[in-house]
């Protein structure tokens, strides 16, 4: 008996070379390992403790309404999310204010360190970035709260809309494919790839788009990664190619052990260093740690490997920023 295939509930288009008519992948790249792994992970030992709350060295943040055009500010909130703002406009990457990152309010990854934004202090948001549907990427509890406030554009990429319009039917949500562009308000962004993988639940592993974002601004160019493996460098090779290099990329380079499970989803800090280069970002705000513990390494593991990376690589320290909660970062001109 023929096998039937099984239904998407999120996107129904047309076959391409990362999508299957089902599933979307990574063309030449690691698929992301099964339940058996998971289970030789989470009982295999070698998990380090995290305190139970990490008090950033930074207050919390009050950010001006608006920056100058010719400014470039980032202000972190915490893991992957970031104030970015720039041409007049005020942008969220992969926004989290939850105190956990799970599909349960009493359990799963629970925040260490408070966001360094209140939410209540944010200025008004024009745009909403979301790289992806992992939990520690979209949060739908902020989402109600942004829609409700601030009603900003979100962008995303294939078939997250269907996530969020269920949940937030009235937020203004716009999708991309990789390769594709739209304008919004004098600037440009691309959705580029990223070698990563998807999932809200148990049955629904890849069936909607992860992604990259290029932003073309007065200020200049603005690369967002939200979650990515190295990949041998391939998409930031192709980013720099297409792009001809940023003034800012914003990076992940936590969330990397053991490197047997996490190396086709998580980059660690030495290839985060390696990215920068090969994709010309003159700067990097670099996030994705001591926020939520989601893998193994020690809370301050990450930054630690992150200074020997740049030392090794003969880079100076202030090239890369490692953003703790409220921390400010005015991108020097380039």
């Amino acid at each position: 008996m023929r096998k039937t295939r099984r239904r998407n509930p999120y996107y129904d288009g047309p076959v391409s070379d990362h999508f299957d008519g089902t599933h979307f992948f990574n063309p030449e790249g690691i698929e992301p390992l099964g339940f058996r792994d998971l289970l030789r992970w989470q009982f295999g030992g070698g998990r380090q403790r995290w305190p139970k709350s990490v008090p950033s060295p930074y207050s919390a943040a009050k950010p001006d309404a608006r920056v100058d055009d010719a400014d470039l500010r980032v202000t972190m909130v915490g893991h992957a999310t970031m104030l970015v703002q720039v041409a007049g406009l005020n942008i969220l990457t992969d926004p989290v204010w939850s105190e956990r990152v799970s599909p349960f309010a009493f359990a799963g990854p629970k925040r260490v360190v408070q966001p360094g934004i209140a939410f209540d202090d944010l200025p008004p948001i024009d745009l909403v970035l979301i790289s992806h549907n992992h939990y520690d990427h979209l949060d739908i509890a902020t989402l109600k709260r942004l829609q409700a406030k601030h009603r900003p554009r979100v962008v995303t990429p294939l078939g997250n809309d269907t996530i969020i319009r269920r949940a937030v039917p009235d937020l203004q949500t716009i999708t991309m494919d990789w390769g594709e562009r739209i304008s919004h308000a004098g600037i440009s962004i691309d959705a580029e790839p990223a070698h990563h993988w998807s999932a809200r639940g148990t049955a629904d592993r890849r069936m909607a788009l992860w992604a990259s974002f290029v932003l073309s601004t007065p200020a200049g160019k603005i690369y967002h990664v939200g979650d990515t493996g190295f990949h041998h460098g391939i998409h930031y090779k192709a980013a720099q190619q297409k792009h001809g290099g940023f003034r800012l990329a914003i990076l992940p380079f936590g969330a990397y052990e053991p490197r047997w499970f996490m190396k086709g989803q998580h980059q660690n800090p030495r290839e985060a260093v390696i990215g920068m280069t090969l994709a010309n970002a003159a700067y990097v705000a670099g996030h994705h740690f001591a926020t939520f513990q989601l893998t193994d390494e020690a809370v301050d593991a990450p930054a630690r490997a992150l200074q020997d990376a740049m030392r090794e690589h003969d880079i100076p320290l202030e090239r890369f920023r490692p953003l703790r909660a409220g921390e400010l970062f005015d991108v020097p001109a380039v």
